[in-house]
C-alpha cells in the first residue's frame, strides 16, 4: 500500500501558544517515551503533572533529563484507583495523555495478570476519575499498533480494521480500545469531552534501556563487545523515531481540544513502504555506531509474536496534517547520534533538547 497524502496540504504544526501554561496530566512520565514527552511539554511551556511508577531501568532516561522545572511528579501505580483519583484532583487537567502501561510483549507471557490489570483497569481507573473533572478539554489514550487482529494478509492496518491479539500485551491493548469506546459513549460524549486513542508503531531514540527491545539490546551488546542476538531477524515493524508519535499525540490532543471533528482513533507510524525488518535495523544501527560486532540469529524457542506488522497513517495526515518527518535511516541515525554524543560526555538533556528543536524545524 503506497503513501497517499490525501486532500490536506502542508504539515500539521504544534502551536506553542496553545500549550503555554496548559495543565497536562501525563501518565507514564518516567518511561522512555514519557521522559521525552515530559521534556518536550516543558519546552512548550506546559504545566505537567506526572503519574507513574519509579523508573525501572538503570540508567534511566527520566533521571538523566531532569530535573524538570515544570513537572510535578507523583510516583504511584495506575492500578490503584485512590492514587489515580488523587493525581487527577491535584492536576485538575485540561489535557490528559495516558501512556502508563505494561508495554512489553515477552513480559506479558510472564506476567499476564499484571499486563491486563495495568493496561485495562489502569485505563478504567483514570477515565473514571476524569468523569467529574471540570476543566477537561481532551484525553488521548495511547495504545499500540499491535491492537489489530493478525489476519495473515501482510498489509498495513487502517483504523477501521478488526481488533485482536494473539499475545496478552496485544490483547490487553485491544481490550483497552473497547473499554475506552464504551466509557467515551457512556460518560464523556454527553459532556462534549473528546476521548481518543492513538496507535503508534515501534519507536527508536536515544536513552532507551528497556528490556527486550532491539536498540537497547544492541547498545548493550556493543558496549560489552559481544554479538547481538536477534530473536526474529526477518520480522518487520513500523519503526519510527520517538519524536514522531509524540508529535502526533500533541497535535491530536490540541486539535481535539479546539473542537475539531476528528476520528476517535488515529495511527501514527512511518509510510507503509518504509517498514523495515529487525535485521535491517540492526545492520543500520551497527554501521552507524561503527560497531565491530555483528548480529547472530537466536535459535532458542521464543514466545509467539506477529511476524509482519505495519500500520497506515494516511488518516492522521488527512485529518490533522500529521506525517512522519524522518525516514527510517534518519530515525536510526538520530538514535545513534544521541548514544554516541552521551557516551562521549555530552549532557543528555542538551542533546535531547537539540533534537527536539531540530525536529520542530523540519518541514
Amino acid at each position: 500500500m503506497g503513501w497517499r497524502l490525501g486532500a490536506v496540504e502542508g504539515l500539521g504544526m504544534i502551536e506553542r501558544a496553545y500549550w503555554q501554561g496548559r495543565r497536562v496530566l501525563l501518565t507514564g512520565h518516567t518511561g522512555f517515551k514519557g521522559a521525552w514527552l515530559s521534556l518536550w511539554l516543558e519546552q512548550l511551556g506546559a504545566q505537567v503533572y506526572g503519574l507513574a511508577l519509579a523508573p525501572d531501568t538503570e540508567p534511566s532516561l527520566y533521571d538523566m533529563l531532569g530535573p524538570m522545572k515544570r513537572l510535578r511528579s507523583r510516583l504511584g501505580d495506575i492500578r490503584d484507583p485512590t492514587i489515580v483519583a488523587e493525581a487527577v484532583d491535584e492536576a485538575r487537567p485540561q489535557i490528559v495523555i495516558h501512556m502508563a502501561a505494561q508495554s512489553l510483549v515477552r513480559r506479558s507471557y510472564r506476567a499476564p495478570v499484571e499486563t491486563v490489570s495495568t493496561n485495562v483497569m489502569g485505563t478504567v481507573h483514570l477515565l473514571n476519575s476524569l468523569r467529574t473533572t471540570d476543566d477537561l478539554e481532551a484525553v488521548v489514550i495511547v495504545t499500540t499498533d499491535k491492537v489489530y487482529r493478525d489476519d495473515g494478509q501482510e498489509r498495513a492496518h487502517a483504523e477501521d480494521d478488526p481488533l485482536g491479539g494473539a499475545d496478552l500485551y496485544s490483547g490487553s491493548k485491544a481490550a483497552t480500545e473497547i473499554v475506552v469506546a464504551s466509557m467515551r459513549a457512556s460518560f464523556f460524549t454527553p459532556r462534549g469531552v473528546p476521548i481518543a486513542t492513538a496507535r503508534a508503531g515501534n519507536v527508536v531514540g536515544g536513552g532507551d534501556w528497556s528490556e527486550d527491545r532491539l536498540v537497547p539490546d544492541l547498545w548493550r551488546a556493543v558496549s560489552a563487545g559481544r554479538s547481538l542476538r536477534l530473536r526474529n531477524p526477518l520480522a518487520t515493524r513500523p519503526w519510527q523515531h520517538v519524536l514522531e508519535p509524540l508529535s502526533g499525540y500533541l497535535l491530536y490532543a490540541e486539535r481535539l481540544a479546539r473542537g475539531s471533528d476528528l476520528p476517535s482513533s488515529l495511527n501514527f507510524g512511518p509510510a507503509p513502504d518504509d517498514v523495515l525488518s529487525v535485521a535491517d535495523v540492526a545492520d543500520t544501527m551497527l554501521a552507524a555506531v561503527n560497531a565491530p560486532s555483528r548480529w547472530v540469529a537466536d535459535d532458542t524457542p521464543q514466545p509467539k509474536e506477529t511476524t509482519f506488522l505495519a500500520i497506515d497513517p494516511t488518516l492522521a495526515f488527512r485529518t490533522i496534517g500529521w506525517r512522519p518527518r524522518l525516514g527510517p535511516s534518519e530515525a536510526l541515525e538520530w538514535t545513534a547520534e544521541w548514544y554516541r554524543a552521551v557516551t562521549d560526555g555530552a549532557e543528555p538533556r542538551r542533546v535531547a533538547l537539540d533534537q527536539i528543536s531540530r525536529y520542530e524545524a523540519l518541514v
